[in-house]
């Protein structure tokens, strides 16, 4: 039996920014494996490793290297394509990188924006839009609950505050040019996100990784730190939702924090605790917070009670399930065995009794 979403997406056109990236990788598998036809517009993959290649995704879509801050390119692609579904997932997306490099940070990704919404503004075949950002968005005040979609977008870094105001355009883009007409137009504000094929600088897991294949210990910068952990297949199933619901009902489109239940907020430390024990082989870390270093926020978590409430959605995998599951393909690419067949046994697992 087909299930709905699958049933949805297949054979529909999408054009995926940012494909090239490790959530857009994994967004890519999802939607190939549903049928879809699937076009990725992103620049060369960031990282090498990377999990594009790995999992041999440029032979099985349409893949476009090409930088979101050229209008006159990736316009070029949407009259090619004309696509009905765009999930803008490109972006400049480390907070660390934001410090060095905060010009490009926000040339990539409020210009970067910009860019894409007027191509969708431009092609009428364009029926779902998303923008993929971030829980940095908001005002943070260090505060015990969660953040609603109605609180204060201020990010403080280079990166939070350029996803800031990527909503702020997305915002007026929707009210100027779609509240009538053309497409449904959606933001996702994402918390941390772990999974196999992270391969990035100044991310934890991907820290993990490295040091466990290197026999070594691993060294965290802010194990104190609290943040909303959740594997990556939650947010993409989530994202897939989204664009779904307002495709075939645009009352749905709106604003979306996607995160874990509240017992799956942890502090860094945490976080790695569960990573050497599913690792093993006696793996350990250490505390080497640096002084002077770049802010980060030390208490981040949000309330998706707006998610849950509009399409029943829940999270599927608990924090310790999702650190296994990553451990688990890491093993396998570490082991050189089929990660693309990994990948594909994780998407399966996850949708389990799924209506």
């Amino acid at each position: 039996m087909v299930d709905r979403m699958t049933a949805f997406y297949k054979g529909k056109r999408v054009l995926v920014t940012g494909h090239t990236g490790f959530k857009g990788s994994w967004l890519c598998q999802i939607l190939l494996a549903m049928g879809s036809d699937v076009t990725g517009y992103a620049l060369v993959a960031p990282t090498d490793p990377n999990l594009f290649e790995l999992a041999g995704l440029s032979r099985q879509m349409h893949s476009i290297e090409g930088d979101i801050r050229d209008l006159s390119s990736l316009l070029a692609v949407f009259k090619e394509v004309q696509p009905e579904i765009v999930l803008h997932l490109a972006a400049q997306p480390l907070v660390r990188e934001s410090y060095k490099e905060p010009v490009y940070t926000y040339e990539t990704n409020v210009m970067g924006t910009v860019n894409v919404l007027e191509c969708v503004r431009q092609t009428e075949s364009v029926q779902s839009f998303l923008n993929v950002t971030t829980d940095k968005v908001y005002e943070n005040k260090e505060w015990v609950w969660g953040y609603r979609e109605d609180e204060p977008l201020d990010g403080f870094d280079p990166y939070s505050n350029s996803k800031s105001c990527s909503e702020l355009v997305t915002h007026a883009y929707k009210k100027s040019f779609f509240a009538d007409r053309g497409a449904a137009i959606s933001t996702a504000r994402a918390g941390n996100v772990i999974g196999g094929g992270d391969f990035a600088d100044d991310r934890i897991i991907p820290d993990c990784v490295r040091s466990a294949i290197a026999k070594k210990s691993i060294s965290v910068r802010n194990p104190y730190s609290t943040r909303p952990y959740q594997h990556v297949l939650e947010p993409l199933f989530a994202y897939l939702l989204i664009a779904q619901k307002q495709y075939e009902d645009k009352k749905y489109a709106g604003w979306y924090n996607v995160g874990p239940d509240e017992c799956d907020c942890l502090t860094t430390g945490q976080l790695v605790d569960l990573f050497c024990q599913s690792w093993g082989q006696g793996l350990t870390w250490v505390n080497e917070a640096q002084e002077g270093a770049p802010h980060e926020a030390n208490f981040l978590k949000l309330d998706c009670s707006k998610l849950k409430s509009t399409f029943g959605w829940q999270p599927r995998w608990h924090i310790e399930e999702a650190v296994q599951q990553t451990v688990a393909w890491t093993k396998v690419w570490a082991e050189q065995g089929d990660v693309s067949k990994e990948m594909e046994r994780q998407i399966q697992l996850y949708r389990e009794n799924e209506e």
